[in-house]
């Protein structure tokens, strides 16, 4: 299984000890124990855990609001545990960006498949949430460049070509990135035409 570090967050201290102990001995590392979800939060932040399997039913903040919480500030990825297998529990629960939902009882070797494919969920989520911002920047930057060999397509009375020829020309010398060159030039033309 590798050394996958995990929080787990229940307010039944036996419980928390049992899933600690049965997490331990399929070779997980439990780094953080909470009693409810407010500390399961915290203690996220603090330890960086690589999974988190939350309870749903606890004082304070309860599970799917911890998952939440969790989601949105991109800690790790929620596994629920839960008693309760309703419909509405389970529809919060896929709001909240929750990877895993395990009904109690659950027994031991129900816990790898979970926690194996909400990591691995997780890890995709992560590398499509990298490759839109790359595409994001990818087109910022052909926009800027575009606007830029236009302005100088303008001034200088030159072809698109010879417009990103001069652009490529000034990355390369000033060592600078295509971005840098072309918002140059734009904020050049903006100063001189207001």
């Amino acid at each position: 299984m590798g050394e996958l570090r995990v929080l787990i967050a229940d307010d039944d201290p036996i419980i928390r000890l049992d899933l600690r102990q049965m997490l331990e001995n399929l070779g997980y590392k439990v780094v953080a124990e909470a009693g409810d979800g407010a500390e399961a939060v915290a203690l996220a932040r603090e330890h960086k855990p690589d999974l988190c399997i939350l309870d749903v039913k606890m004082p304070k903040s309860d599970g799917i609001e911890a998952a939440t919480q969790l989601a949105d500030e991109d800690i790790a990825p929620a596994v629920l545990l839960t008693a309760y297998s309703d419909a509405e529990l389970i529809r919060r629960a896929t709001e909240a960006g929750v990877f895993g939902y395990l009904v109690k009882p659950f027994k031991p070797s129900d816990l790898p498949p979970a926690i194996e494919v909400a990591r691995s969920r997780y890890e995709q989520n992560q590398a499509l949430r990298e490759e839109a911002t790359d595409a994001k920047e990818r087109l910022e930057v052909r926009k800027l460049v575009d606007r830029a060999k236009g302005i100088l397509m303008d001034t200088l009375g030159v072809g698109e070509a010879e417009a990103y020829r001069r652009l490529q020309s000034q990355s390369m010398n000033h060592r600078k990135s295509m971005r840098a060159i072309a918002e140059a030039v734009i904020l050049n033309s903006d100063l001189q035409n207001p």
